[in-house]
C-alpha cells in the first residue's frame, strides 16, 4: 500500500523513537561508565574487521553510540529537524528503511576507506623493516616496538584505525539531509538560525565541505561515514523514484 500521510506530525513515531533509543543508549553510556568501568563505546562502536574488538553486530549498534553531549545534541537535533519532515513525507515504515540503510551505507563507506588508508599504512611499515607477523601481533596485543629507520607516528596511525570505534548517528542524519535537499530544495535553512540558505544549495556545500576535509583532515570526525550516509541515500531515492515506491 503506497500513500502519502494527510497530516503533519511534529513528532512522528520513528524519529520519536529513535531520539529516545539514542538518549537510552548515551545514558547507559554514561552509566556503566561510572559504575561498572564497562566502556560501551568500545563494546557497541565500530570497529574495523581485523581488530580484536570488532564484532558484526556493531555495524547496528554503533548508529546509537555517542561520544558525548555536544555529539548527540547536535545529531538529535538534526534528526529531530529534518527527520520530521522526511517521516511525514514518506511515512514511517518507508522512513526506518531509509534511516537504516543509510546508516549502513555510511558504514561501509567508511570502512572501505579505512581498510585503503590502513593498507596504505602497512606497506609502509612493511617498508620500513616491519613483518607482517609484528603488525598481527600489534594488532591482537595493542602494544607496539620501534624500530630503527620506522616512523612511530605512521605506526600509530596503522595500529588508531584497529582500535579507535567509530560512533554516531552522522551517517544516517547526513542521509536524511540530503534527502531533505532533494525533496524540499527550495525551502529554507538559516545558518546559525541567521542566515537563510535553500535546502539544495546547502547541501551540495555541505557535500563538498566533508568530501574535501575527508581528503584532507586528519581529525576524529568520519567525514566519509557522512559522505556515505548522503550517498546511499541519494542512490535510494533515485531507486524507489523510479519503482514508484518512495511512499510506504
Amino acid at each position: 500500500m503506497q500513500y502519502r500521510p494527510a497530516a503533519f506530525n511534529m513528532m512522528p513515531v520513528v524519529v520519536k523513537n529513535l531520539l529516545i533509543i539514542n538518549g537510552l543508549f548515551f545514558l547507559a553510556t554514561l552509566s556503566f561508565g561510572g559504575a561498572f568501568q564497562i566502556n560501551l563505546i568500545k563494546v557497541l562502536g565500530l570497529h574495523m574487521p581485523g581488530s580484536p574488538d570488532f564484532e558484526p553486530y556493531q555495524l547496528v549498534t554503533h548508529m546509537f553510540m555517542h561520544a558525548n553531549f555536544s555529539h548527540i545534541f547536535f545529531n538529535m537535533f538534526a534528526l529531530w529537524m529534518f527527520g520530521t519532515a522526511i517521516e511525514n513525507l514518506m511515512g514511517s515504515k518507508r522512513f526506518l528503511t531509509y534511516y537504516l540503510i543509510t546508516g549502513f551505507g555510511a558504514a561501509f563507506l567508511h570502512l572501505g576507506v579505512s581498510y585503503v588508508e590502513a593498507l596504505s599504512l602497512r606497506s609502509e611499515l612493511l617498508a620500513a623493516g616491519y613483518t607482517a607477523a609484528d603488525l598481527r601481533q600489534f594488532i591482537d596485543t595493542g602494544t607496539y616496538r620501534v624500530i630503527s629507520g620506522a616512523s612511530e607516528a605512521t605506526l600509530v596511525a596503522y595500529l588508531t584505525k584497529y582500535f579507535i570505534p567509530t560512533v554516531g548517528a552522522s551517517g544516517a542524519v547526513f542521509g536524511i539531509l540530503l534527502a531533505f535537499g532533494m525533496f524540499f530544495p527550495n525551502s529554507y535553512i538559516y545558518l546559525f538560525f541567521a542566515i537563510p540558505v535553500k535546502a539544495k544549495y546547502f547541501v551540495i556545500g555541505y557535500g563538498v565541505l566533508e568530501l574535501y576535509f575527508g581528503f584532507t583532515s586528519d581529525g576524529n570526525i568520519a567525514h566519509f561515514a557522512h559522505l556515505g550516509g548522503m550517498v546511499f541515500g541519494y542512490l535510494l531515492i533515485r531507486y524507489w523514484r523510479r519503482r514508484r515506491h518512495i511512499y510506504y
